[in-house]
């Protein structure tokens, strides 16, 4: 079934970015269409910090609060569906839906985010956001003084470590494999008394989401209260890239400063643009990303 309305903007996701890039739109008299499947990547945790105003609140009751402030502006429309397919058109692009709808916008604003993969470890996906966390500032507050894992190697170990040893000093990091540091590197983190653990890991033990123990291929055991860890991602939607939009070596949507992909008329806000993910960010990006939409609508008309 298809919707008549050649909208201004399609809003492809309607979580922090997605909604305020509409909040920005609606605010412009843009006419928008947001397509949200009301499934974000952080359900599971059980609340959000570092974000000034609702420091502490759950991440849906922050997006609960600002959807009810969104859907205050006449010229944004909401439809809970999925989009699994888009292409370009002689006005802008088409949108089909899992429910088999199609719409029309001038300008697309991907809002996707990403989809976490979970490692082969049993437990992990069950504390995933609780008590095995990716953000020393949306999460580290809260875990601070804890017994503390780092389930990371090379790189990504040396980019956390310090960060998360600032926040505490009984910290362990676990490899599960052969550690892929320079002397020079171990030898900093023996200074800092920060052992490592290659043993192979096979489960987090937990309750209710929150870390009892590591369990190691050969049955042993470390108690820890908080695990550090940055899974592999994917991106949640295909439809940028089926569109010709670029993404950078870690899998990212390239953006300009303004959100703009490498493909004119789409933009793209939020968690699939940045390894930085926080609410923080995602609102600011989406922020940008809608108001430069309105500047070259606006303008195109002028």
């Amino acid at each position: 079934m298809a919707d008549s309305t050649i909208y201004d903007v399609i809003i492809i996701g309607g979580s922090y970015a997605g909604l305020s890039a509409a909040m920005t739109l609606g605010r412009s008299l843009k006419n928008t269409l947001v397509i949200d499947s009301g499934k974000p990547c952080n359900a599971q945790t059980p609340h959000s910090h570092n974000f000034l105003t609702q420091d502490g609140n759950t991440p849906k009751g922050i997006s609960t609060l600002a959807k009810n402030q969104v859907e205050k502006y006449e010229t944004v429309r909401f439809q809970k569906d999925i989009a699994i397919n888009g292409k370009k058109t002689p006005y802008g692009f088409e949108i089909k839906t899992e429910s088999e709808k199609t719409f029309g916008g001038k300008k697309l604003i991907f809002a996707t985010g990403v989809r976490d993969i979970m490692p082969n470890i049993k437990g992990f996906s069950e504390c995933w956001g609780i008590s095995v966390i990716h953000c020393p500032y949306c999460h580290g507050y809260e875990h601070r003084n804890q017994k503390t894992a780092i389930l990371a190697n090379g790189d990504t170990a040396i980019h956390m470590v310090p960060l998360i040893h600032n926040l505490t000093k009984d910290l362990t990091i676990l490899t599960s494999g052969k550690a892929q540091f320079t002397d020079e590197q171990q030898a900093k983190f023996e200074q800092h008394n920060i052992p490592i653990v290659e043993s192979k890991i096979v489960e987090i033990d937990h309750q209710n989401g929150n870390v009892k123990n590591v369990v190691f291929q050969d049955h042993t055991k470390i108690d820890f209260d908080t695990i550090y860890a940055r899974p592999l991602f994917e991106q949640h939607s295909n439809i940028p890239t089926t569109l010709g939009c670029k993404l950078d070596e870690q899998g990212y949507i390239i953006v300009d400063d303004f959100q703009k992909t490498t493909v004119e008329g789409v933009f793209a806000c939020g968690d699939n643009t940045t390894a930085f993910r926080s609410v923080a960010n995602a609102v600011y990006k989406g922020n940008v990303a809608g108001a430069k939409v309105n500047m070259e609508l606006t303008h195109e008309v002028f």
